[in-house]
């Protein structure tokens, strides 16, 4: 094993620890696979869902949704109250590799493109969310990933260096964004390439 190069290890969550795709729900309530495609790449968008991890509030962002797309209020709510039906489960063998970490005593941090509302019922239905050494939430910051704000505010809040925490995301622009402040980051593909990489850096895993 090669000497240890990094002291932390920080996660991205959606696509990493948790399998969260509004296709789990909605494949339920839209049957219709054309019609499933128009509601989410046309009504409620990414770039909508993205308003809530920026720190919108569901109710504001569903009430003006819905007047827009009265046809759709259902839909549209749905996409708030059933949330947790988005979430197919946590990827376990990620959450194994954490949950090895911790044993070993090694900080790790989220920094995640989240809601703040749905984070609370995320960590309440996936306790392992709530064991991180410490968390930055763009809900709750108000500003996302890949803004260099939100990689400062982790760095500054921790007090960690850079060049010796290692950052996990399954979105390329934001690994970039990551190495850009001197963060040692990769593009999450799976767990076990990822025990690699840790390994690589001297972690026993």
């Amino acid at each position: 094993m090669s000497e240890r190069s990094i002291d932390d290890v920080v996660f991205d969550i959606g696509g990493v620890l948790l399998d969260w795709n509004p296709e789990h729900l909605y494949r339920e309530l839209i049957p219709d696979a054309g019609q499933r495609e128009h509601f989410l790449t046309k009504v409620a968008t990414p770039e909508w869902n993205l308003q809530m991890d920026a720190g919108r509030s569901w109710a504001e962002a569903v009430a003006e949704l819905s007047s827009l797309h009265p046809e759709h209020a259902e839909w549209i709510e749905a996409y708030d109250t059933g949330w947790l039906k988005m979430v197919d489960g946590l990827i376990e063998d990620t959450a194994a590799l954490l949950t090895e970490l911790r044993a070993q005593g090694i900080p790790t941090y989220a920094l995640t493109n989240f809601s703040a509302e749905k984070w609370e019922i995320a960590k309440q239905a996936f306790p392992i969310l709530a064991g991180f050494t410490g968390e930055v939430v763009s809900g709750t910051e108000q500003t996302i990933k890949p803004d260099e704000k939100i990689y400062r505010i982790l760095l500054e809040r921790y007090d960690l260096d850079p060049a010796r925490s290692f950052y996990t995301d399954d979105k390329d622009y934001n690994i970039v964004a990551a190495r850009a402040v001197g963060l040692d980051a990769e593009v999450f593909t799976d767990a076990a390439t990822l025990r690699q990489q840790l390994r690589e850096r001297g972690l026993p895993v």
